[in-house]
């Protein structure tokens, strides 16, 4: 559980979608902090492995449809390294096949693009749990 304010890294392959999630999670007012950004699965991969604390963030966002690798393939990569991550699946494209496989996998939670406005108070509470 983080005490400090929570921190994140946001995956997405649109440059508009990332810079649209930053701006709504750092003018929530609630002091969330973007820590890195990556622009498709592998890049995520290696920005995770290469964060350190203190900036490990304490919630990834993913989106799961990008170049390569499916986001839902890196959430499992990035469990399997870090157990405790908090991870949000963030699609355009979620079905409740989708949304079966990422609880089966530990994912936090499935978010649609379309509540975007949603994601401040939901880091919030990922960063509070244990």
């Amino acid at each position: 559980m983080t005490t400090a304010a929570p921190t994140v890294l946001i995956v997405d392959d649109e440059i508009d979608m990332r810079l649209l999630v930053r701006v709504v999670l750092t003018s929530a007012k609630n002091g969330i902090e973007v820590v890195a950004e990556a622009v498709d699965g592998d890049h995520a991969v290696e920005v995770f492995g290469n964060l350190d604390v203190p900036v490990v963030p304490d919630v990834v966002i993913l989106d799961n449809r990008m170049p390569g690798r499916l986001g839902i393939e890196v959430a499992a990569e990035m469990r399997a390294a870090s157990p405790e991550q908090h991870i949000i699946l963030f699609s355009a494209y979620l079905t409740p096949e989708l949304e079966a496989e990422a609880k089966a996998l530990g994912i936090d939670a499935c978010v649609s693009k379309t509540d975007v406005e949603t994601l401040p108070d939901l880091v919030v509470e990922l960063a509070r749990r244990p």
